[in-house]
């Protein structure tokens, strides 16, 4: 399996961006391109781009300000996944925030890490104003 990081900083405190970022259910909220995001128990089912993705919480540590997932069931390019979108503090008021994306096969890792960075890119644009 290949693994890629995304990485943004973002100007607001880690408790507020973790706020956002660390609802499972919530990716539809501040992801482009999700038409919807249902949950039932540690499966969210997302609806994008004409596919439905299911994909299954492995993790989430709300004190540590990391949540954990893997696709799971068909619709996905992959044969594993697995991420992680963590939340660090960086410091006078601002946030280091990494989604750590490990992927089957290697050539999907670098789609995945941009499709993550553009995602982090609209956490701060919608976190900044």
């Amino acid at each position: 399996m290949q693994t890629e990081t995304a990485r943004i900083d973002i100007a607001k405190p880690a408790a507020e961006v973790w706020a956002l970022v660390g609802e499972f259910g919530g990716l539809d909220t501040w992801m482009a391109g999700i038409d919807s995001c249902t949950v039932e128990g540690d499966v969210r089912t997302i609806e994008t781009l004409g596919m439905t993705l299911t994909e299954q919480l492995v993790g989430r540590d709300a004190e540590g300000r990391s949540i954990t997932y893997s696709i799971v069931g068909e619709g996905a390019p992959v044969a594993k996944h697995e991420a992680t979108i963590t939340v660090l503090d960086a410091g006078d008021g601002a946030s280091e925030v990494t989604w750590d994306v490990s992927v089957e096969p290697d050539e999907a890792a670098a789609m995945f890490k941009d499709i993550y960075q553009g995602a982090l890119g609209q956490v701060k644009t919608t976190l900044e104003g």
